[in-house]
């Protein structure tokens, strides 16, 4: 591969925006720092034409607006793998929004490919190896090690050729506008406000008391807080299981810190006072102010609801053996148990359904309907 052009001013930028509004036809792919500093960022940006790969680095040329007419443009397609992360980073860190979106692991799901890793797509349809080492990489590092350029440029340069490859077989097995619908729907993601205590978004703190949810808030702020002064991920500064552990124990001396999983003693005599200081923080936290964690209202047990979902469920496993699609992929399970609540009796009743896409109630409406009646 010849060497790929970094792009780090505004003038080259705008040089290349320019020159991106004569396509029809892009592959856009991120790398960001989120193993390796407290907050994540995008590093760099790797755009292919059919012809050429750039990379831009944001770190240099902060303001990507110059992109923004051809990322919005319907007309020009723009190529994605997974393209989840990528678009709601764009749309927080820049304001970029992004239409005509071809997602490749998107198409892959609906083909039935059963690996839809880009690595594992490229190498079987194309034999093409990618080197995934730098999967994980610090990409705020300056400058960047040649490697890493050219696994960046690897990542977007091929994309074209699978499109072709996605889209026909799309347009052969009838599937096509069920992945323009997915495209579509994938466009508006953005990343939820994370608004409230931190504790409320922890794995598995539904099970703690509300006394053991403030220990753990406490806990939680302190390490956002180390983890802003060292710039280093939260995880990095102690796991999500000594903090579970230490919400649980409430311990109130060095001696009950002593045998917690992920808490040896080199944390303990470096994090140890400060601790225990959070643990005391939250013990005195008045009655009234300890957080509460949300939960849904209890739906009573209904069995009829019950063999409704079980049918359905069994259902999907026949019809997606027949379109050779993960069972997920065709209907997901929130979907059918909306189904099941709702009991649509008509064609017309499916659009009230949440969840269900238009897709789904041409291709599997009258199936879905057979099973519910």
């Amino acid at each position: 591969m010849e060497k790929t052009e970094i792009l780090t001013t505004d003038a080259q930028l705008i040089k290349l925006a320019e020159a991106l509004t004569t396509e029809t036809v892009i592959a856009v792919d991120l790398e960001a720092d989120s193993m390796h500093n407290y907050q994540e960022k995008v590093c760099l940006i790797q755009v292919s034409t059919p012809h050429r790969t750039v990379l831009i680095d944001p770190l240099a040329v902060p303001d990507l607006s110059p992109l923004q007419p051809v990322l919005a443009n319907r007309a020009i397609r723009k190529i994605f793998h997974a393209a989840d992360y990528d678009l709601r980073s764009l749309k927080r860190d820049f304001g970029l929004n992004v239409h005509g979106l071809f997602d490749t692991m998107i198409s892959a799901q609906l083909l039935g490919e059963e690996r839809i890793g880009l690595a594992d797509l490229l190498r079987k349809h194309f034999a093409v190896e990618l080197d995934k080492k730098y999967q994980r990489a610090d990409w705020s590092q300056r400058p960047l090690p040649v490697e890493m350029v050219r696994y960046a440029a690897e990542d977007t340069c091929h994309l074209h050729r699978l499109v072709e490859l996605f889209e026909a077989r799309l347009q052969e097995l009838g599937r096509m506008s069920w992945a323009t619908e997915e495209f579509a729907l994938m466009e508006d993601v953005r990343f939820a406000e994370n608004d409230g205590p931190l504790c409320v978004r922890f794995k598995g703190a539904g099970v703690l008391t509300r006394r053991e949810l403030g220990v753990l808030e406490e806990l939680l702020q302190w390490r956002e807080q180390e983890g802003a002064r060292l710039n280093r991920p939260v995880y990095k500064i102690l796991g999500n299981g000594p903090l579970m552990e230490l919400a649980r124990r409430i311990p109130t001396d060095k001696e009950a810190l002593n045998g917690i999983e992920g808490l040896p003693s080199r944390m303990v005599d470096r994090y140890g006072s400060v601790l225990l200081a959070a643990v005391a923080t939250g013990l005195a936290i008045p009655e009234a102010d300890l957080p509460k964690f949300p939960r849904l209202p209890r739906r009573d047990k209904d069995a009829r609801f019950e063999e409704r979902v079980k049918a359905l469920k069994q259902w999907r496993q026949q019809v997606a053996s027949e379109y050779a699609l993960e069972p997920g992929v065709l209907i997901n399970n929130a979907a059918l148990e909306a189904l099941a609540q709702f009991q649509p009796q008509s064609a017309a009743d499916l659009d009230a359904v949440v969840g269900l896409k238009n897709w789904q109630k041409k291709e599997l409406g009258a199936g879905l309907l057979n099973v519910l009646s």
